[in-house]
């Protein structure tokens, strides 16, 4: 959210909710989302959004300037169906390798209210998928300037969180994805990673 804010240059009050602690499971954030995960935007009318992707779309509609998906529809298409391939077999797959193989997260497998064992085979299936998403894009990024195509989009900056966060999988990009580490260092330096 913090990078999609700031490529927006939007600034909104944030409240930072204590994960390490569990914060999530209290009554109070309970009443905010029941799903117990973050982000959360509150509307002016006092309701909630969840769903990092959803807060975006929101931002995107209520501030068009800096559009970062897309432009018509067909480009606002293409950004949707990278930034779901960035989600489910980047960010998701490191999220599956991470939490079923991380000692304190025994019993929370899944993020939310419930319980969920963690399971090693999944730890292992969300590294490959991770390598697999990051050969994906470099394959892509052979033809295009950015994930979605010729513009800077959401679909960026997923991919962005998705190969920082598999670092703490002890993922890199490997050395034969010339293309994805090209990206990655020109994203890298765009002034909204630093926000």
């Amino acid at each position: 959210m913090r990078v999609f804010m700031a490529e927006k240059q939007i600034s909104i009050a944030t409240v930072q909710v204590d994960l390490r602690n569990g914060e999530q499971y209290s009554d109070t954030f309970r009443a905010i989302n029941p799903r117990c995960t973050v982000p959360v935007l509150e509307l002016e009318d006092g309701s909630h959004l969840s769903e990092a992707i959803a807060i975006c779309w929101y931002l995107e509609r209520r501030f068009p300037e800096n559009p970062l998906f897309g432009t018509d529809p067909a480009q606002q298409a293409r950004v949707l169906m990278w930034n779901a391939l960035c989600e489910q077999e980047g960010v998701y797959a490191v999220a599956e390798a991470f939490r079923n193989r991380a000692g304190g997260l025994e019993g929370k497998a899944l993020t939310g209210p419930l319980g969920y064992a963690q399971i090693e085979a999944l730890a292992e299936r969300g590294r490959t998928r991770v390598q697999r998403c990051m050969a994906d894009l470099d394959e892509r990024l052979a033809r295009t300037p950015f994930i979605a195509g010729d513009n800077f989009s959401v679909a960026d900056i997923t991919a962005l969180v998705a190969i920082d966060f598999a670092g703490w999988i002890k993922l890199q990009i490997p050395e034969k994805c010339a293309h994805l580490a090209a990206w990655y260092r020109k994203v890298a330096q765009r002034p909204s990673t630093s926000a």
